[in-house]
């Protein structure tokens, strides 16, 4: 079965200025947006500061936590109450207790798997979200190589919980967007190929197109 695929533009910036410049182009095709902070420690480059995010109210934003310990984020993170909170897998703590509370205040949850993590080894996280993120690209980076050896990951999460939703993260573009919108995902989040595009109304446009074409995947 092919599933309905969303396109979800990402953010990640260090900049406040190009910060609010993404949100003002973005804003024109879309109201879902992930929105990728990291804490200068779990990624190697610096975004910006959590307490520097925000977004108009009528997005439904997921809030990508890049960081070795979430829970030290907490209060912000419900202060800004995103529709989708997706942490990481390979965090220095166990992430149920953030999960739970997260779930309390109303906010869904999402956990991110690196390419070396393995689905099967973090199942009590993933049979409590809402949300299952195979990262594919470079952390705190945009443009970076899709590994799509990632793919084989999905089958895999999807046995273990079939009515999850599966995204992913890295490298989607034009070129590749069709075997991952067939590859049984939700939705595909994508970075440079929209924010770096001299039109990014149109190149999101352009992989909504791609997608919907019928006939050979590859």
């Amino acid at each position: 079965m092919i599933r309905t695929v969303s396109i979800v533009p990402a953010i990640l910036t260090d900049n406040k200025q190009d910060y609010r410049a993404q949100i003002e182009r973005i804003n024109i095709f879309t109201r879902r947006v992930q929105i990728d902070v990291t804490d200068g420690i779990f990624a190697p480059y610096p975004t910006l500061d959590i307490t520097n995010i925000w977004w108009p109210k009528n997005w439904a934003a997921d809030l990508h936590l890049m960081a070795s310990n979430p829970s030290n984020f907490i209060d912000t993170i419900l202060k800004l109450h995103p529709s989708l909170c997706i942490l990481h897998a390979e965090a220095n703590e166990d992430l149920l207790p953030t999960f739970e509370t997260l779930k309390q205040a109303g906010i869904k949850t999402g956990v991110a798997l690196m390419p070396a993590t393995y689905p099967g080894n973090v199942k009590p996280y993933i049979d409590v979200v809402d949300h299952v993120l195979v990262f594919a690209g470079q952390l705190g980076v945009q443009g970076a190589p899709a590994d799509l050896m990632q793919m084989e990951k999905i089958a895999l999460i999807r046995n273990m919980k079939p009515e999850v939703e599966i995204g992913w993260d890295g490298g989607a573009n034009i070129t590749n967007i069709r075997a991952l919108a067939h590859a049984d995902l939700d939705v595909i989040n994508v970075g440079s190929a929209i924010a770096q595009a001299s039109d990014p109304a149109a190149a999101f446009q352009s992989l909504v197109a791609e997608i919907d074409k019928n006939g050979v995947v590859l």
